[in-house]
């Protein structure tokens, strides 16, 4: 297990090395198609590229921060440092819209054409492709081993290839049209487009930070929870998850029969929490706050031989994000 947490995290600072770099790469290209075509959409793209610069080399740092082990000051660990890295990156995103729909509006007032059309979509294009294939990358290695920071920069740098798509469309229109307000048109609507892509990472990112329900977590749990069932788990609610970048603490009741001894409660529970976070899509530990069943769940208890049995049992529920996080009175 230790080596495949250590191997995650060489995996992931790798990519967010490489995400540096190629954010590096990118950024040059388009500031040379910017100086020989004088474009404001390629300015706007190249402004987004700034983004990405600061972004990866920001997500490069709290990356290695972040899958620092838990210590005294840190018991839930480093985590939710990738939280503050993709709301970081989706604020600079959104500044860089506000920067790109201002010398937007400048740059149709003035008209200016823009020059040597033909080698700027060349050179925009080509680092369109580079976007593409870093952004999958990014996207697969940070769904793969669960990094919001990764995750954020990959959906930021696809975006990018998108909004670079639109300014070759308007380069295109210009070359064509010879009308020159169609490339600060097309660069205002790409502003708009960042500055929507901007506030969607800060709101997923606050959502991580203020612990919001998450129920793709949910349901994972769910499904491993439900796996993992055996006679004397009669029953989980109130369940809550408390997320730190890819491990996750998780409190819940836990119904168990109430002649069960302590020794027996500790090893059954035990056992089971480990079996279900083997399962669980993410690194994580169960907090179980004991209930007895006080007999009022007979019915849907399996237990075999139960001394106390009142009901005969008649069918069990499987567990459901609904069930699991709902709240009962177990007396």
């Amino acid at each position: 297990m230790v080596s495949d947490i250590t191997s995650s995290e060489k995996i992931r600072n790798r990519a967010a090395w490489i995400s540096a770099i190629a954010s590096f790469l990118i950024f040059g290209m388009k500031v040379i198609a910017y100086k020989m075509t004088g474009s404001a959409a390629v300015l706007s793209d190249a402004l987004e590229s700034i983004v990405n610069v600061v972004a990866a080399i920001v997500a490069l740092f709290v990356i290695r921060f972040a899958s620092q082990p838990a210590d005294h000051e840190h018991p839930y660990g480093h985590g939710k440092a990738e939280y503050f890295s993709a709301a970081f990156e989706g604020g600079m995103i959104f500044f860089a819209a506000l920067m790109i729909i201002y010398e937007s509006v400048k740059a149709l007032i003035e008209q200016s054409p823009p020059q040597k059309l033909e080698i700027g979509i060349l050179i925009v294009g080509g680092a369109a492709l580079i976007n593409l294939l870093l952004g999958l990358y990014l996207k697969k290695v940070g769904k793969h081993h669960h990094s919001e920071a990764l995750q954020a920069s990959g959906a930021h740098v696809l975006s990018d290839v998108l909004t670079t798509a639109g300014v070759i469309v308007g380069l295109i229109l210009v070359l064509f049209t010879k009308l020159p307000w169609v490339d600060p048109a097309v660069a205002i609507l790409v502003g708009l487009q960042l500055g929507w892509s901007g506030y969607q990472i800060v709101r997923e990112s606050l959502g991580g930070l203020l612990d919001e329900i998450s129920e793709k977590s949910l349901s994972d749990l769910s499904v491993a929870l439900e796996k993992n069932r055996r006679p004397g788990i009669i029953d989980i609610h109130e369940l809550r998850i408390i997320r730190s970048g890819r491990f996750h603490h998780v409190d819940a009741h836990i119904v168990v029969p109430e002649y069960w001894d302590v020794a027996t409660v500790h090893s059954e529970t035990q056992d089971f929490e480990r079996k279900v976070v083997a399962d669980y899509v993410f690194d994580g530990e169960i907090a179980f706050h004991v209930d007895p069943c006080k007999k009022s769940y007979c019915s849907e208890c399996d237990m075999p031989d139960c001394p106390i049995r009142l009901h005969p049992f008649a069918g069990r529920e499987p567990f459901t994000v609904k069930s699991l996080t709902e709240h009962k009175q177990t007396d």
